[in-house]
């Protein structure tokens, strides 16, 4: 199961904590969605989300000043016993200094923001949509190819870093080598990165690891990216029928999402970096609604019917 520290949570989205004597580390968020208990502060808890992280705004902050003070402190042991993984108060809101005890016995870290609510809940979404969407890691190399997130994939040693080192050459950009990260954000998107050790290093057989980012700047670089399209490396065969007019799209799946998969066969002499640039143009034309292939079928098929009936001759 995917996890992340309440201390990596409220650090990434710079939350102030009001309980410090509480350790944050050891207290996990599991869940993306986020909750604003409304139901819940008047003493109705059946179908809590207890596994999400719990917003106070301005709503649930002046309901329940509005409340006989230990009815209030009653409805927020209620809540501080459905062992939340935190609670957040927007706006600058602050508790009772009861209801910081009540945290305190809870162990439930309370942390604070003066963000407005809504703010708050568009950012922590966001973020812990991507850091607990489902992931994998497979073996590979992942370019920025004009704007197109390319996966190149073959056998171990077929040329799959040469290739990306030609890319970055070229001004392209490199996302990771060898190693990728992918994370599962929505049924059609999938964001690859690099784990933090190999993170800008490329292997060249014979010549080592190289840092691409200080040989080439940081504009070489970059720190994730979509994946857009697949390119298979793999040995040129003469016996096997490569696909040479591509008029209907191969995809293979990763994480349940289908990605467009080109298979590009090696040969002396072949340019990969020149091949997977036009791949990613010619993938970003067919998104734009221009399929070469399919322009030429039409005019073959345009020729055929416009041209001479040999039947009646």
């Amino acid at each position: 199961m995917q996890k992340v520290s309440v201390k990596k949570f409220a650090d990434y989205m710079r939350l102030t904590s009001l309980t410090p004597d509480i350790d944050m580390e050891k207290r996990y968020i599991t869940k993306s969605e986020v909750n604003r208990p409304g139901l819940e502060l008047t003493g109705f808890f059946e179908c809590f989300a207890s596994e999400r992280v719990q917003v106070l705004g301005k709503v649930e902050s002046s309901y329940m000043e509005q409340l006989p003070k230990e009815v209030a402190m009653l409805r927020f042991q209620q809540l501080m016993d459905q062992d939340i993984p935190c609670l957040v108060l927007c706006r600058g809101y602050q508790l009772q200094p009861k209801g910081y005890e009540l945290a305190r016995q809870n162990g439930v870290p309370v942390l604070g923001t003066k963000r407005s609510t809504s703010d708050f809940l568009s950012e922590a979404i966001h973020y812990l949509s991507g850091e607990l969407a489902p992931s994998i890691t497979i073996h590979g190399v992942l370019v920025d190819v004009y704007g197109e997130g390319i996966l190149i994939m073959g056998e171990s040693g077929i040329g799959k870093s040469e290739a990306a080192l030609e890319m970055i050459r070229r001004g392209h950009r490199l996302v990771t080598d060898d190693v990728v990260e992918i994370r599962k954000l929505s049924d059609n998107t999938l964001v690859g990165k690099s784990p933090e050790v190999t993170q800008y290093f490329i292997e060249l057989r014979g010549i080592g690891i190289i840092d691409v980012k200080t040989l080439f700047g940081v504009e070489a670089v970059k720190e994730k990216q979509t994946i857009d399209l697949v390119i298979k490396l793999e040995t040129w065969e003469r016996e096997h029928e490569y696909d040479r007019l591509g008029l209907e799209e191969e995809y293979t799946e990763i994480l349940g999402t289908k990605i467009v998969c080109h298979s590009i066969p090696i040969r002396p002499g072949r340019n990969l970096a020149v091949i997977c640039e036009a791949a990613a143009v010619n993938h970003r034309q067919k998104k734009m609604g221009y399929n070469a292939a399919q322009e030429l079928y039409r005019r073959v098929q345009r020729n055929l019917d416009s041209g001479p009936d040999w039947r009646n001759e």
